[in-house]
């Protein structure tokens, strides 16, 4: 399998190169020159097997020089007891008649980004190994939240990386930016941003695209990479989790095999929701690719209109990890669409940096339209959502209450009764403050004091690691303006 960038459709690389790479140099990101088949057989067979075996399965049909016995150790080694608290790794939790939640929050940082994020590692050191690279990666992340902590989890420490993360100062909840500044490891880096999301995430692929601080850091021995999902290494893992729900279904004999399941994400840079997109081009039977966001719409009006456009307010929201307004992944959707066409992305982006809009139309629109549902949930209804489900039993954060809101909004809307499931992102006890308001409480004044609070108050548990926050000190604490991300790299990789 080879994969060609967005924006060069002629630049072929092996699945390792574009691991190891991460972002291509031209700006573009890497996407499959295919996507393989997905059939009857594959499903009765993934039936049978762990998540695990699941996992090298179905990554093993996109990456050659990966013997199938080294997938199935990373995957044991990724998704293993010691990592995950829970045997199926990404359960589903049965909320009615015709509808799931599949619940990706029982890693270690309790957030579904560690189902990529304990695999991405051990792609690229396989990669360097490949490739026969011997500088060490520079992974540079930008997080709305819970990246950022996923990644250092996955990479501290790992030979031959080091890992620096930048994350909006004022963009993440207290939970989040306590997880990140409290990393262990003599390889990782945190660094606050004065500004959103997007400022973040515009820096570092500004510093990606810089030649002159590629140079520089080449005569130091490094090169960077990314743990963003601008990296296929961190889309991949995302794949199986959707077919994996599928084989679930199946073998509690809730659904029949070729029948369709609509699936439902919250997403904001598009890279989950995509990943089910990659899921169904494979031949998995998805019905409808429901799109959730929250007060940040421009996905919404997308997927409505054909227009996609960042010139509106930001709004800093209960659902921190989808305030964004430029979704990096749907490029790659974009050129699946038009068939490839990397002069017509190139276009789009170029326009998109310049104007901060772009339009489809015609056959793209209208495809768009017949595989994505988009909608949207305001502050008021993401907490009332929480509320309602907690009144059933069942607690969930920020994220999640945006996707059941959403799915309920378009079950009204359309009449679908197709068997759905909606995604969980994160373990509610990340947000344990808009949680606790959601279901009546009021919340302590200490970020950590609320996790304790929230156990009393529900009688459910909190994730080990984040109950273990309790007492740990800051390791970091630097800020910077957008303007001088470039200067902190300099710094870390000295």
């Amino acid at each position: 399998m080879q994969y060609l960038s967005t924006r060069d459709k002629t630049l072929r690389l092996s699945a390792a190169e574009a691991i190891k790479m991460g972002l291509s140099r031209d700006g573009g990101l890497f996407t499959p020159v295919h996507f393989p088949t997905l059939g009857s057989l594959d499903l009765n067979t993934l039936c049978g097997l762990s998540y695990q075996r699941r996992a090298a399965y179905i990554m093993g049909k996109y990456v050659e020089h990966f013997r199938p016995e080294e997938l199935n150790i990373f995957a044991a080694r990724a998704y293993g007891p010691e990592k995950f608290d829970h045997p199926d790794v990404a359960p589903l939790h049965r909320m009615d008649g015709n509808t799931w939640c599949l619940e990706l929050w029982h890693g270690p940082t309790s957030a579904f980004k560690d189902m990529a994020l304990q695999m991405l590692p051990q792609l690229i050191s396989a990669s360097l190994r490949i490739t026969g690279e011997e500088k060490a990666a520079c992974i540079l992340v930008a997080t709305s939240g819970d990246t950022g902590k996923a990644a250092m989890e996955g990479f501290a420490d790992v030979d031959q990386t080091k890992i620096l993360v930048f994350y909006p100062e004022k963009g993440v909840s207290e939970i989040q930016k306590l997880q990140m500044v409290t990393q262990g490891g003599g390889n990782v880096g945190v660094c606050a941003v004065k500004g959103n999301f997007d400022d973040a995430q515009n820096g570092v692929k500004r510093i990606f695209s810089d030649p002159a601080i590629r140079e520089e850091l080449a005569g130091r021995g490094c090169f960077l990479s990314s743990a963003n999902s601008i990296n296929w290494g961190r889309i991949l893992p995302q794949i199986v989790y959707y077919i994996s729900a599928y084989c679930d279904l199946l073998n509690a004999k809730e659904i029949k095999l070729g029948q369709k399941v609509n699936y439902c994400v919250p997403t904001g840079n598009f890279g989950n929701i995509l990943a089910c997109y990659y899921a169904k081009r494979m031949g998995l039977p998805v019905g409808k690719l429901i799109c959730a966001s929250n007060r940040n719409d421009v996905l919404t009006d997308f997927i409505r209109t054909g227009v996609y456009d960042r010139n509106r307010p930001f709004h800093t929201t209960m659902s921190p990890s989808m305030d964004i307004l430029i979704s990096s992944n749907l490029e790659r959707l974009i050129f699946d669409l038009s068939g490839g066409d990397d002069e017509l992305v190139r276009s789009y982006m170029d326009q998109l940096a310049r104007t901060g809009r772009y339009e489809i139309g015609g056959e793209m629109k209208e495809r768009l339209q017949e595989l994505f549902y988009g909608g949207f949930c305001g502050e008021e209804e993401t907490a009332a959502s929480i509320g309602m489900l907690y009144q059933y039993g069942y607690l969930i954060d920020p994220h999640t209450a945006v996707a059941a809101k959403v799915l309920t909004d378009y079950r009204h809307e359309t009449g679908d009764k197709t068997p759905a499931i909606f995604v969980s992102t994160a373990s509610p006890y990340k947000f344990c403050d808009s949680v606790l308001s959601a279901i009546g409480e009021t919340p302590a004044e200490d970020s950590v004091e609320r996790i304790a609070q929230m156990e009393a108050v529900t009688g459910t548990a909190a994730p080990a690691r984040l109950a273990a926050l309790k007492g740990k000190t800051p390791r970091f604490g630097q800020v910077t303006e957008r303007e001088n991300m470039e200067r902190v790299v300099l710094e870390f990789l000295k």
